[in-house]
């Protein structure tokens, strides 16, 4: 019998099935097994999920995949065929959720409708994630996260004034998409049990998930008529707001839409004599003279080093950081003390480092169980758990099933 290792967690019981692929829909399980729920992912026999195949690889093992996917066992099951749909729908029967990402209507056409599946069990939350959602005309279409982007409205947005539009340097949208995942699924689960209602069903969009989050973009074109343009590293809703280069060649970031940081980053740069500057009086005064600002806090920071800057902004009050890369985020005093990278037990490597379960609950926390596993590798204990004995599953190995 497998080990579930359940450990603690506020969702411990919760038990979810993971028939997802690549980012967003499993980023969302992933969520909910940091919490402490017990998550089983089906992959296809053979090849498995198509996001063990995204570098970066170390030894040929995909290690973005061990972070996406952590903290679940591990089966394989061929939904197509009778064998797999039956195993299916015994595991449906005994779990609260079950998550999917296939185009719309492709679990109705093996056999698995919404009626099917509250049938085997009535008080199942589905989720369904796509790109455009399960109806309107384009809901057959497929999408990865650059699509979600550019048609969420984030990549027209993002970039130099005057420049081609910007996709992150992450496929931001199915992160963000997972969070939305995991949210609706304990909303559904909360009004499930507040109200005394059976399953429910979740459509997220994950183009919608991505306009969901631009929040003033929606209102602005309705009530002003104005498109939001591309603008660099401008902040278009206070000043000074700008990235700068140190004298040593780093980046920082600065910011301050309230009146006391702007008169503690005047500060922090030598000019409290200009707080009270007529021009700088005021967030809508100080947009209008936005390039008059940048200039004054340009001509400070590209003129000392960036602990200078950093520690002059901290005496003050100031708002202001260093621009990291990764490298320097495992460096950061903080970070360390924080343990926001942790060590995770891997069956690859012995152990590895990534980032730990946010946020932190104070008197039932969650934690990284584990890095996720190779193909298949808990699948005989899953089926053991159903009854299936040592020479039935080596049957359905056989047939291709598992």
């Amino acid at each position: 019998m497998l080990d579930h290792d359940e450990g603690g967690g506020p969702l411990k019981g919760l038990k979810v099935l993971d028939i997802a692929t690549i980012i967003a829909a499993p980023f969302a399980a992933s969520l909910l097994a940091d919490f402490g729920a017990e998550v089983t992912k089906f992959e296809m026999p053979g090849r498995g999920d198509g996001l063990r195949y995204f570098p970066p690889f170390r030894d040929d093992k995909p290690l973005w995949w061990k972070v996406t996917n952590r903290g679940k066992r591990y089966g394989t099951l061929d939904l197509r065929k009778p064998e797999g749909l039956e195993i299916m729908k015994k595991l449906i029967a005994e779990h609260d959720v079950l998550v999917e990402n296939f185009r719309p209507g492709t679990l109705a056409k093996w056999g698995l409708d919404r009626d099917t599946l509250w049938a085997l069990n009535p008080d199942l939350v589905i989720l369904r994630v796509s790109a455009f959602g399960q109806t309107g005309p384009k809901s057959r279409q497929g999408g990865f996260a650059r699509i979600f982007e550019a048609m969420g409205g984030l990549t027209y947005i993002t970039g130099m004034k005057d420049s081609a539009p910007v996709h992150p340097g992450y496929p931001i949208a199915d992160a963000f998409g997972g969070v939305f995942g995991a949210f609706s699924i304990m909303a559904a689960l909360f009004g499930i049990k507040a109200n005394g209602t059976k399953g429910d069903e979740i459509d997220l969009a994950l183009t919608e998930a991505t306009f969901r989050l631009l929040e003033n973009l929606a209102i602005e074109y309705d009530q002003l008529g104005q498109v939001r343009e591309r603008d660099g590293n401008n902040n278009q809703y206070t000043a000074p707001a700008n990235v700068f280069r140190t004298k040593d060649q780093r980046y920082v970031t600065v910011t301050g839409s309230t009146e006391n940081m702007y008169a503690a980053n005047m500060r922090a740069i030598g000019h409290g004599d200009m707080i009270d500057d007529p021009r700088f009086k005021g967030n809508r005064a100080r947009l209008a003279h936005r390039d008059e600002l940048d200039a004054i806090f340009a001509e400070y920071i590209e003129n000392h080093m960036l602990d200078e800057v950093l520690e002059a902004f901290e005496r003050e009050g100031g708002a202001i950081g260093p621009i990291y890369s990764v490298e320097q985020i495992f460096e950061d005093a903080q970070v360390q003390a924080r343990d926001v990278v942790t060590d995770v037990p891997d069956e690859d490597f012995g152990s590895v480092r990534m980032q730990n379960v946010v946020p932190r609950l104070t008197n039932n926390p969650g934690r990284v169980r584990w890095a996720a596993k190779s193909l298949g590798a808990d699948t005989d204990a899953i089926l053991g758990d159903l009854g299936f004995n040592t020479a039935q599953i080596a049957k359905l190995r056989d047939n291709g099933i598992i």
